[in-house]
């Protein structure tokens, strides 16, 4: 498993179970919050946006990265800002480029 023996056991002490759970429970009232902001106004909003929702519209400060990483624990995904699929495989097989050279020569002669 290559985890140290202490590592092992300290992950199954009481104190570190209780740790576990209390940051559980904090991620839990994060999550409640972020998903406020999330829904706000009705539409679904990234990372940035919710960071500036939460600090303009409730007084909230929270990090980004925990903004984000609450949000990867949760699985609450954003519609916005997706790359289309079709237009990053246009690009690497340069279709694009190809097809733009061919009809440029086509209309010159």
């Amino acid at each position: 498993m290559e985890v140290s023996r202490s590592g092992y056991y300290k992950h199954f002490e009481e104190k570190s179970k209780q740790r576990r759970a209390t940051q559980e429970q904090a991620d839990e009232v994060v999550k409640e919050i972020i998903l406020r902001a999330y829904h706000f106004r009705g539409r679904r909003k990234e990372a940035r946006q919710i960071k500036m929702t939460l600090q303009n519209q409730y007084g909230i400060t929270y990090n980004l990265k925990r903004i984000r990483c609450i949000m990867k624990k949760f699985e609450i995904i954003c519609p916005i800002g997706k790359a289309n699929p079709a237009r990053r495989m246009a690009k690497a097989t340069k279709e694009a480029h190809v097809k733009t050279r061919y009809n440029a020569s086509l209309s010159k002669g």
